[in-house]
């Protein structure tokens, strides 16, 4: 029977993990591939956030029906990861389709990250998480949702400052990836200070 009972102390907990404490990108370090090749112009940054959090959420509004109605009454537990993957699989051509045809632009900007959102870590760990932690199906949408919240706060942050650093005076052995790590580093240990809320 579909769980729909709401505690609000839960879901708030939730998206405050999801976002700060726990964020899939400078927590957990995963989805890097696009938070590193993304992160150059704030528009496409933006755009991959959104097609980010929208692909994560719907993968967890479809994935949890199908994991606990369809895998765990037939003892089909081991095929999540593969059932998990077809369906963010769906998603992500649904967004491509639609960013091909309304920004073009985009698109292009976009270029191989977008489809690489498939075989993106960070969704399919969603996905996984909210089965694990037996969340009931609002708070699985909830906390897919805030984490593509928080995979998009985190690219926009880092898009912001690789910005502002095409003026700044780099040494010429830190220009490119390596101030990019240790960027990525720092707002690491900033993000680092969000794990001392006790939410509970």
């Amino acid at each position: 029977m579909l769980n729909m009972d709401i505690n609000f102390t839960r879901i708030i907990a939730l998206v405050i993990s999801a976002i700060f404490v726990n964020n899939f990108v400078l927590a957990r370090f995963l989805g890097l591939c696009p938070f590193v090749g993304v992160s150059q112009k704030l528009d496409v940054a933006v755009g991959m956030g959104i097609s980010m959090t929208f692909v994560v959420t719907m993968s967890s509004i479809i994935t949890w029906p199908i994991y606990h109605y369809i895998l765990v009454p037939y003892n089909l537990e081991y095929l999540n990861i593969i059932s998990f993957i077809l369906i963010i699989a769906c998603f992500v051509q649904l967004v491509e389709i639609f960013v091909r045809k309304f920004n073009p632009i985009l698109y292009k900007a976009l270029g191989i990250y977008l489809p690489l959102i498939t075989c993106n870590c960070a969704v399919l760990f969603v996905t996984l998480l909210n089965a694990q932690n037996n969340l009931n199906f609002i708070e699985s949408i909830i906390h897919g949702f805030s984490a593509g919240v928080g995979f998009a706060l985190a690219l926009i942050l880092m898009t912001s400052i690789r910005e502002r650093l095409e003026t700044a005076d780099i040494p010429k052995a830190f220009r490119g990836v390596p101030i990019v790590f240790i960027i990525a580093g720092l707002m690491s240990l900033a993000f680092l200070g969000f794990s001392g809320l006790i939410v509970e």
